[in-house]
C-alpha cells in the first residue's frame, strides 16, 4: 500500500527496524508526556481559512538565513541514520535535495559530514555540540566552513541527558557515546561560538521568551523553538505553545523556526501563522527513511508538500509569508 499519510510511514518502519533500533527514535523522556502533547497540541489550534480569494499560482518557498528552499519545510538533525538504513545520511541528503530544502547534519552523524555534502547538492546546516576541548570544537567550525555548510545548529537544551525509560529497558547500545560533556556551558560560550565561525549561529531548543533575548543578544542569527522532541525535559510546553511568545521577545531581530509534532501540512500552516519562518521535522523522515531510503524521506516530504499546498489555498492565502494569526481562532 503506498502510504498516503506520515503514520503510513511509521507503521513500515516498525515493520522494517529491530524494536531497540525503533523505540529509540521513537520514545520520549519519562512518562512522553511531552512527546505526546508536541502532537496533540496542534490539534487544539484551529483555522479560520478565508473563502473568494484568488489562490491560483501558489509559491510554496522560503527563505532561511538566505538560502531559497522549496517549501519551509526542513530536516531536523537526526543522529545515527545507519542505524535505520544502510546509506543513511547520504540517502536523507539526497532526498532533501531532490525536494529543493535544507537537511541539518546531527552532530552524531554516521558519516563525517563531508562526504554528506558531497553526497547531494542541496544547502546542509550543521548541528554542533561544544564540548570541554575547545580546540576540537573549533576543528568541527572550521571543517563545516570548508565544505560549505551554511550555518551551524548549536543545540542547547542536552547539556545533561534525558531520561528514555525505552532505551533504559533495551539496554541500547549506540555506534559512539552520546552523553553530553559540557554540563557547564553558558551565554558565553554562545558568544564564543558566534566570534568563532564566518557562519550564522542557530540555537535549538529554546521554549523560554528571556532565553529568546538573549539569544539575540549574544548573536545568534536564529532560533528552533523545540524541546528536543520530547526527549530531554518531560512536561515542558509543546514547542507550538511556547513559539508565539518565543516569536514577540525576538521582534524581527533573528529567524524563530520550530520543531517537534509537525505531521500536517496544517501543522505548519500554524507554525508560520504564529510567526515560524520555517519548521524542521525528524522523527518521519526516520521512518521514511526505514522504510525505502531516499525514496521514502523524499516520500515523507512530497505529502508535506501537498498538504501544505492544500493548506493555503483553503486559507485564502498563497505564499506562507501571507499567513498570519488572523487565521487561527
Amino acid at each position: 500500500m503506498k502510504p498516503v499519510r506520515l503514520e503510513d510511514y511509521e507503521d513500515l518502519a516498525r515493520q522494517y527496524l529491530p524494536p531497540d533500533v525503533f523505540d529509540y527514535y521513537a520514545g520520549g523522556a519519562c512518562d512522553e508526556f511531552t512527546l505526546r502533547e508536541n502532537c496533540e497540541a496542534f490539534g487544539r489550534l484551529r483555522l479560520t481559512g478565508r473563502v473568494l480569494r484568488e489562490v491560483s499560482g501558489r509559491n510554496l518557498s522560503t527563505r532561511v538565513l538566505g538560502t531559497e528552499i522549496a517549501m519551509p519545510v526542513m530536516i531536523a538533525p537526526l543522529p545515527f541514520q545507519q542505524l535505520v538504513f544502510d546509506d543513511g545520511e547520504f540517502a536523507t541528503a539526497r532526498a532533501a535535495a531532490s525536494q529543493a530544502t535544507l537537511m541539518i547534519v546531527s552532530a552524531f552523524s554516521s558519516v563525517p559530514m563531508e562526504d554528506v555534502g558531497a553526497a547531494a547538492p542541496g544547502p546542509l546546516w550543521l548541528e554542533v555540540r561544544i564540548g570541554t576541548d575547545r580546540g576540537a570544537t573549533r576543528d568541527v567550525v572550521r571543517r563545516a566552513e570548508d565544505a560549505g555548510y551554511r550555518a551551524l545548529v548549536l543545540t542547547v537544551d542536552a547539556q545533561v541527558p534525558g531520561k528514555c525509560e525505552r532505551d533504559i529497558r533495551h539496554g541500547l547500545q549506540l555506534p559512539i557515546d552520546q552523553t553530553p560533556v559540557a554540563a557547564a556551558l553558558d551565554w558565553n560560550d554562545v558568544a564564543w561560538l558566534v566570534a568563532e565561525t564566518r557562519l550564522p549561529v542557530v540555537l535549538k531548543g529554546v521554549l523560554h521568551p528571556d532565553d529568546a533575548r538573549l539569544a539575540v543578544a549574544h548573536g545568534a542569527s536564529g532560533i528552533f523553538v523545540s524541546n528536543h522532541g520530547g526527549r530531554q525535559l518531560d512536561t515542558a510546553a509543546a514547542s507550538i505553545d511556547a513559539l508565539e511568545s518565543v516569536v514577540e521577545a525576538v521582534d524581527g531581530r533573528a529567524e524563530v523556526y520550530l520543531d517537534g509534532g509537525v505531521r500536517r501540512g496544517t501543522d505548519i500552516v500554524k507554525a508560520l501563522a504564529l510567526g515560524a519562518r520555517a519548521v524542521a521535522v525528524g522523527r518521519p523522515v526516520v521512518w521514511g527513511l526505514a522504510a525505502a531510503g531516499a525514496r521514502g524521506v523524499a516520500g515523507v516530504l512530497g505529502i508535506l508538500r501537498h498538504e501544505l499546498d492544500l493548506a493555503l489555498a483553503m486559507c485564502g492565502v498563497r505564499r506562507p509569508d501571507e499567513l498570519d494569526r488572523s487565521l487561527l481562532l
